[in-house]
C-alpha cells in the first residue's frame, strides 16, 4: 500500500482504549494516521458483562471506527490483522499487505489466560469480546430454558448453578448483575422453576475478592453480593473441568461442583504481538507476556515503537507494573499523541505517569464500591459514580444516550431488554 513519504506516517495498531485516544491526540499534529483493527468498531470492554447478562445490546457499547474519524481528513481506517513487524524497514506486515510507518504504536491489549489450562477455553469462556459476551448470554439464558423443561432434580440443579471464576472487578460485576438477573429480574418468568433458586459462586483464589481494592470494600463487595445471592469463596484454587464438573481446592479440602455454566474472569495474557516484537527487538518479555517499556513508553533501543495498554509493562512508578485498565490506556494513548506531536517540533515531554482517579465496580442494583485514595465510597453513591464515569467514556454520542436511556428503563422495570439467545444450538 503507497504512502506519501514526505508526511510523517504514524501506524497504529488496534484501536481499542490506547490506541482511539493516541489517535485522537493526534488530530491536529502535520502527520498521516493509519489505524488498524481487525474489527471496524471501538468496543467498550468495561460493559461487556451488561451484554452478557441482557442488560444492553452489542451495538449499544461499540462504535464505528471510521465514524470516529471521519471529519479528520489525514486519517484512515484499516479493517486488518497485523501478523508481523519488520523493524529495519519499519513496515508493519497484515495478513494482506503491508503499511510503512515512522512511527508505530502498538496498543493490541490482551486475551484470556488459563495458566496453562487452555483446554478450559470451550468449558469456561472468558470476557473479551462482543462473541464472548453473547456466547456467555446464550449460556445463561439457555440454562433457565433448559431446566423450566428438566424433570430430573440433579440435572436441574446443574442447570441453574453457575460457577464464575476470578474476583477481580470483572468477575464481581459479572456476578453481582448475575445475582440481580436471577433473584429479582426474572422473578415470575417461568413455571416450573423458581430463578431465585439459582446457586452462583465466586470463585477467587486469593484471600479475597477485589484485591485491588482496600480490604474494607472487599468486604463490603462480598457482603453485596451474599444480599443477590452470590456464595463468594476466597483462597479457592480451580484444579480441573470436564463434563459440567469443577474441581476445587480450598486448603487441603478438594470439591467437585456440577454446574451447567462456568464462566472464566480469572486472568489475562498479552497479545501475541508482544511475542513478535520480542523476536525482532530482543526484548525480554514478562511473565504476562507483557513488553516492558521505557519512561516514555517506547520499546529500548527503538525510539519509534511505542506500546501502551494492557500490552505494556510500565513500571517506572513505584516499581509494579500499571494494571491493565482502561483508565491506564486512555493516558498513555494520550501522552504518546502528545509526545509525537512534540517530537515533530523538535520538543520532548516528560516521562509518562499515570494519574489514578480511582477504582470503582458494582454489584447488582444500587451496589457498587469505589476507591478514591482515601476515600471509600459503597452502596447507591458508588453505584451512581461508576454509572456516570463508564457512560461518560463512551465512544459516540448516540452510545451514550442509548445506553443511558436502557440503564434508566432497566432500573424503573427491573427489566433487561436483550434477554436473546442466539448462536449455536444447544
Amino acid at each position: 500500500m503507497m504512502q506519501n513519504a514526505q508526511v510523517h506516517q504514524v501506524v497504529i495498531i488496534g484501536g481499542g482504549f490506547g490506541g482511539l485516544y493516541a489517535a485522537k491526540a493526534l488530530r491536529r499534529a502535520s502527520v498521516r494516521v493509519t489505524l488498524v483493527d481487525k474489527r471496524n468498531f471501538h468496543l467498550f470492554q468495561p460493559l461487556l458483562y451488561q451484554v452478557a447478562t441482557g442488560g444492553v445490546s452489542p451495538g449499544d457499547i461499540a462504535y464505528p471506527l471510521r465514524s470516529v474519524f471521519a471529519r479528520d481528513a489525514h486519517f484512515s481506517v484499516i479493517m486488518a490483522e497485523a501478523s508481523d513487524i519488520d523493524v529495519s524497514q519499519r513496515t508493519v506486515i497484515l495478513r494482506d499487505g503491508s503499511l510503512t510507518y515512522d512511527t508505530l504504536i502498538i496498543a493490541t491489549g490482551a486475551s484470556h489466560q488459563y495458566f496453562g489450562h487452555d483446554e478450559w477455553a470451550q468449558t469456561a469462556p472468558g470476557l473479551k469480546t462482543i462473541e464472548d459476551a453473547l456466547e456467555i448470554r446464550r449460556r445463561i439464558f439457555l440454562a433457565f430454558e433448559l431446566a423450566e423443561r428438566e424433570p430430573d432434580p440433579e440435572k436441574r440443579r446443574a442447570l441453574l448453578t453457575f460457577v464464575i471464576i476470578g474476583g477481580g472487578p470483572t468477575g464481581v460485576e459479572l456476578a453481582g448483575t448475575l445475582g440481580e438477573l436471577t433473584h429479582r429480574t426474572l422473578k415470575n418468568h417461568f413455571r416450573a422453576i423458581d430463578p431465585a433458586e439459582a446457586h452462583i459462586f465466586l470463585l477467587e483464589g486469593a484471600e479475597r475478592i477485589l484485591l485491588a481494592f482496600p480490604s474494607d470494600l472487599s468486604a463490603k463487595a462480598a457482603a453485596a453480593l451474599t444480599h443477590v445471592g452470590v456464595t463468594v469463596r476466597p483462597r479457592t484454587l480451580v484444579t480441573d473441568m470436564r463434563d459440567n464438573t469443577v474441581t476445587m481446592c480450598s486448603g487441603e479440602a478438594i470439591e467437585n461442583l456440577q454446574a451447567r455454566t462456568i464462566l472464566w474472569t480469572a486472568g489475562v495474557k498479552a497479545s501475541v504481538m508482544g511475542e513478535v516484537l520480542a523476536k525482532h527487538t530482543g526484548v525480554t518479555l514478562d511473565r504476562a507476556g507483557r513488553v516492558p517499556v521505557e519512561p516514555n513508553l517506547t520499546i529500548p533501543g527503538h525510539p519509534e515503537i511505542f506500546v501502551i495498554g494492557d500490552l505494556a509493562h510500565f513500571a517506572h512508578q513505584d516499581g509494579k507494573p500499571l494494571p491493565g485498565v482502561a483508565a491506564v490506556a486512555i493516558q498513555q494513548g494520550r501522552y504518546v499523541g502528545e509526545l509525537i506531536s512534540q517530537r515533530l517540533q523538535k520538543k520532548d515531554l516528560t516521562p509518562f505517569r499515570y494519574h489514578d482517579k480511582g477504582n470503582l465496580a458494582i454489584i447488582g442494583r444500587n451496589a457498587g464500591v469505589a476507591d478514591f485514595g482515601r476515600w471509600h465510597v459503597h452502596g447507591f453513591l458508588a453505584w451512581i459514580l461508576w454509572l456516570f464515569v463508564h457512560i461518560y467514556y463512551l465512544i459516540g454520542f448516540d452510545n451514550k444516550l442509548l445506553v443511558l436511556f436502557q440503564w434508566a428503563w432497566n432500573y424503573i422495570t427491573r427489566k433487561r431488554g436483550a434477554q436473546l439467545i442466539t448462536g449455536k444450538d444447544a
